[in-house]
């Protein structure tokens, strides 16, 4: 096929270009700038714009499908000539959907834990030799790419975000990819700036579970209130299949499931993680990976990048980043790290840096989030909250919203910076959350 990217540079984006231009397809792409590391990637495929703007010299008859990215806005010269001359454009999901119509699709949905869900099940089905196509957020172990689209393969496993697909689509892109195997980890309200009630949020959600296959199979965390409420709106003849968190133990910094025939050591921790693992041993039963098999793969499992992501340890010291910033996530996170370390001063420091964080009105969400941790620290810059247009908000609004009387709040990422080296790192765990990049600052 020939196929030309508008706004190739994002991180999905690019990965798509990749996965592509490695099964032979020409590629082509624009973008008015392009950053790290999809650069030197695009470079090194080959497949890099050799200068960077809009020309619609480039969209031709010759074209198969045109892929529209998220960054690309509706007035594109590159995209009103592909209206012009009829071509086939797609957004991101549903190329991928289209690309994979004839396969059993697995799709993982949810506001939490769904890259590690996803990271799982593909770790489990490439352990295990089971040929798949496959779309995740993160890069994985074992893995060249976080996309991989193949014609001979029988199944393809995607993450399923519920952001909007494309400037011209503005559909959450889970709804486009229609799963045989639908998971929902949890609920828990975000993207407030596309869905400005929590209701209007839950109902993405209800759509998603509206579009399973018929004769699919829902499997959905039952220890989520409102993920259960959306269960049950599954029609007649949706198999509904609820999990729950494992038994396991912690002992000397390891954590042991738990299981009908003994125990077996796993490299990832906390309660939401063992959750994850349950969520995804039920997919890849539907995808002909067996329990014993899964749990062996299980074993040598380290996780996803950015999440819960051990970055550093010496003596009595460790470093985790995570790439946690919504409330629940914090609270799952921050809860994991001190059960798993609990004679251990725990500090724990977040970026509020997504439009939902940054919102005055959400901020109150945010309430007893980090109470796991022995010292907090809460980063944000005004400028971002400015370049966002978003009301001012203030320390003292972001002191009140969490509601610890010792929370430490920095603007200025200097001073975040010198804090954190100040502190005493014997017998200690730094847990960095944030899905930004700290202003600049280096925290270990």
């Amino acid at each position: 096929m020939n196929v030309h990217f508008i706004a190739i540079g994002g991180s999905a984006m690019h990965n798509l270009a990749l996965a592509l231009a490695h099964q032979g397809d020409t590629v082509t792409g624009s973008d008015d700038e392009i950053f790290e590391p999809s650069r030197s990637r695009l470079a090194d495929a080959g497949i890099l714009p050799s200068e960077f703007g809009w020309f619609p010299e480039k969209i031709h008859e010759g074209l198969d499908a045109i892929i529209l990215g998220m960054h690309a806005r509706e007035d594109n010269p590159e995209l009103l000539k592909a209206k012009e001359l009829g071509l086939n454009i797609y957004s991101y999901p549903e190329y991928l959907y289209q690309r994979t119509r004839s396969k059993k699709r697995a799709v993982i949905g949810g506001s939490h834990g769904k890259t590690t869900i996803t990271s799982m099940v593909l770790h489990a089905l490439n352990y295990n030799k089971v040929d798949h196509d496959y779309m995740v957020g993160a890069l994985l172990d074992g893995f060249e790419r976080s996309v991989l689209l193949k014609d001979e393969t029988p199944i393809a496993v995607f993450e399923g975000d519920e952001y909007l697909s494309s400037p011209i689509d503005r559909r959450p892109k889970f709804h486009l990819y229609n799963p045989h195997v639908a998971l929902i980890s949890g609920i828990a309200w975000d993207h407030m700036n596309v869905f400005p009630t929590f209701d209007n949020y839950v109902e993405q959600f209800r759509i998603y579970v509206s579009k399973i296959e018929d004769g699919g199979v829902l499997i959905y965390n039952a220890e989520d209130e409102e993920v259960a409420k959306v269960a049950k709106t599954a029609r007649e003849g949706i198999r509904v299949l609820p999990y729950h968190t494992p038994s396991y133990r912690i002992d000397d910094g390891k954590t042991f499931l738990k299981l009908e025939h003994g125990e077996i050591p796993i490299q990832v921790f906390g309660k939401h993680n063992l959750q994850n693992m349950e969520g995804a041993r039920l997919v890849c039963a539907e995808l002909g990976v067996s329990t014993a098999e899964f749990y062996e793969a299980m074993q040598h499992f380290r996780g996803a990048s950015r999440r819960l992501e051990k970055m550093h340890e010496e003596d009595g010291y460790v470093v985790y980043r995570d790439f946690a910033h919504a409330p629940s996530k914090l609270r799952a996170t921050t809860s994991a790290v001190k059960e798993m370390y609990p004679n251990r001063h725990l500090l724990a420091c977040m970026e509020l840096h997504t439009f939902s964080s940054l919102n005055k009105d959400f901020l109150h969400h945010y309430e007893g989030a980090m109470n796991a941790a022995d010292t907090a620290l809460v980063y944000f810059s005004p400028d971002v909250v400015a370049h966002k247009r978003l009301p001012e908000i203030t320390i003292e609004d972001v002191s009140q919203a969490f509601g610890r009387n010792d929370l430490k709040v920095f603007t200025n990422a200097q001073e975040m910076q010198a804090f954190i080296e100040s502190q005493e790192k014997a017998n200690s765990v730094r847990l960095l959350m944030s899905s930004g990049n700290w202003g600049g600052a280096t925290l270990f």
